[in-house]
């Protein structure tokens, strides 16, 4: 396994925390909220937790497709290899990302990220507890079997996960402007976290919102979102967070067991009857 450079990064990332909810609690209250706070820095703790096992077995399936499947055999020691790699993997989040709020599935996992109200450092700490045990990293297998080493994917999405920390925040505005149009910023990631309706389903990216541009999903950040989901969760209890959107899959297929593949692997928020509203039904009646 390489390096795990997230734990490194734990003592930045609860100083960084602190140092940003002094200055919000001390001059803007209504951006921050304690108990939302150690929340998310809870989520995070438990995602830095079950990874020791799931990631486990995560590396242990791009090994063997490494090494019994790869078409090629990419020369780690080489700077094109990296460029390529960055590339190969900004591009599979992209897709993970967008699937993640598209396929009720993966948004059962994703939905933690987004259930805060307040959009700040400690947010991005607010991570998934099940994302790998559901296989989220399917976007991801194709890398090992074209020749890209298992420890480098792996580097490749801590750095890509290490990058989108910064942008959690509204102490910085919007950037310079060619900086904007090729990297994710904070600006296109609030657009991303708002539950405004003409902000669902956008910004995907990771480290380059050029992919939004190139697929047609990028919008540009007009005004201040309303954060968190268009359903609140209304609770601070991490276990729920965590857990609550299975249990509501649960729910809906036990009480619809005709519709269960609609339920599971449909649009979040559709319904057998048109009781809900999926996003892009919402996005259509305005």
């Amino acid at each position: 396994m390489p390096p795990n450079l997230i734990l490194y990064a734990v003592p930045f990332f609860l100083i960084s925390v602190l140092i940003e909810g002094y200055f919000l609690y001390r001059e803007q209250c209504d951006r921050i909220e304690i108990k939302d706070s150690f929340t998310s820095i809870a989520l995070g703790l438990g995602n830095l937790a079950s990874g020791l096992i799931t990631k486990t077995i995560m590396a242990g399936i791009f090994w063997y497709l490494y090494e019994n499947f790869n078409i090629f055999t990419l020369d780690g020691s080489a700077w094109w290899m990296w460029v390529l790699a960055f590339f190969a993997d900004d591009l599979s989040y992209y897709w993970f990302h967008r699937e993640a709020h598209l396929i009720r599935y993966f948004w059962a996992s994703h939905k933690v990220h987004h259930s805060s109200e307040k959009y700040n450092l400690a947010s991005a700490l607010r991570q998934t507890w099940t994302g790998n045990i559901t296989f989220s990293y399917v976007f991801y297998l194709w890398m090992p079997i074209v020749g890209f080493h298992p420890i480098v994917i792996i580097i490749m999405q801590q750095i890509s996960l290490l990058y989108q920390y910064w942008i959690h925040t509204e102490t910085i505005g919007k950037m310079w402007r060619p900086f904007e149009y090729i990297f994710n910023t904070p600006s296109h990631h609030r657009v991303h976290h708002g539950s405004d309706v003409e902000y669902l389903d956008c910004n995907y990216a990771g480290i380059l919102i050029i992919w939004d541009r190139i697929f047609g999903t990028f919008v540009e950040e007009t005004h201040r979102p309303k954060y968190g989901l268009v359903e609140n969760v209304n609770t601070y209890n991490p276990v729920k967070i965590a857990f609550g959107e299975w249990i509501a899959i649960g729910k809906d297929v036990f009480a619809n067991p005709k519709y269960a593949l609609g339920y599971i692997f449909g649009k979040p928020g559709w319904s057998h009857d048109g009781s809900r509203k999926t996003a892009q039904e919402m996005k259509k009646e305005i």
